[in-house]
């Protein structure tokens, strides 16, 4: 993959833009954000009581970070079954997060049912797909898809805002949209390369005035591995540290050195079946 930026952003098909678009704002349209914002509502999940949640942080992952540590791939990983490189961000989870710095998992009972999103299939399978073999827990236990981890530990605790699975799934592919960090990047010339080193500060930045909201970068060996929003629950744009500058950067270096990497990956085209990753998804 070239470093050309006209070459880096995947548009985003409008069709399917505008039809989520569309849903998400009468979905928000239906909540009432006074109710959202100051109800403090108790869920249950196995006797233990959790309240509502605080904020949401929505958790992008870079491929190129990830996928590096693959030696091995599965029909699962999309490290190594697309068609084409990674050239964006795609989607960890859209986590609700206390104020405290812990959050609520496991609010419901509710299994993951991959029938209840089959019309966002297409989309989801671009833009949240697994980098990974594994197969993470859920909260029932057993061992489930990443979806499915990520709907029973994070989407049954969004319930207030986000309703069902469905709802969860749609509003997490309509931010991710809306909130187009790969192109805001890429239009302040941070575009993934095998060779170039950028600014921590730089990239930190050109998402704050993209956003007017302070990001969080986690770097995995001097490589941007995830860059997390964080958001009020109308979904309105909010500070994930300090908003002090400095501070942030310093949050940020906790595991990001002050010049990181964006890399650049591309497929192997091979699929090793029955093989594991090295690389596992973190307990998130």
């Amino acid at each position: 993959m070239g470093s050309d930026p006209q070459n880096q952003a995947i548009p985003i098909p409008m069709a399917i833009l505008f039809i989520f678009l569309l849903q998400f704002s009468l979905s928000v349209a239906s909540i009432s954000l006074d109710e959202a914002s100051d109800a403090v509502i108790l869920q249950n999940q196995g006797g233990r009581k959790q309240r509502e949640f605080d904020y949401f942080v929505l958790a992008l992952q870079w491929p190129g970070t990830i996928c590096k540590g693959t030696r091995h791939c599965c029909s699962s990983n999309a490290c190594c079954n697309r068609s084409g490189g990674f050239a964006e961000f795609t989607i960890h989870g859209l986590w609700p997060d206390y104020n405290d710095g812990t959050w609520p998992s496991c609010c419901t009972g509710k299994e993951f049912d991959e029938k209840e999103i089959h019309t966002l299939l297409e989309p989801m399978k671009k833009y949240w797909s697994s980098l990974s073999c594994s197969s993470p827990k859920t909260c029932h236990g057993a061992k489930g898809s990443f979806w499915a981890h990520e709907w029973e530990k994070h989407g049954t605790c969004s319930s207030p805002v986000a309703r069902d699975e469905y709802g969860y799934f749609l509003t997490t592919l309509n931010v991710y949209f809306k909130y187009n960090v790969t192109k805001v990047l890429n239009d302040a010339g941070y575009v993934p390369s095998n060779s170039e080193k950028y600014p921590l500060g730089g990239i930190i930045s050109a998402v704050e005035n993209a956003f007017h909201a302070t990001p969080l970068l986690v770097c995995s060996k001097g490589a941007v591995e995830e860059l997390r929003l964080c958001f009020y629950k109308d979904f309105k744009p909010r500070d994930c540290v300090p908003t002090d500058s400095q501070n942030s950067i310093v949050s940020s270096k906790i595991s990001c050195p002050k010049y990181v990497s964006l890399p650049s990956y591309e497929p192997g085209g091979k699929i090793f079946e029955f093989t594991d990753s090295n690389w596992q998804y973190p307990n998130a």
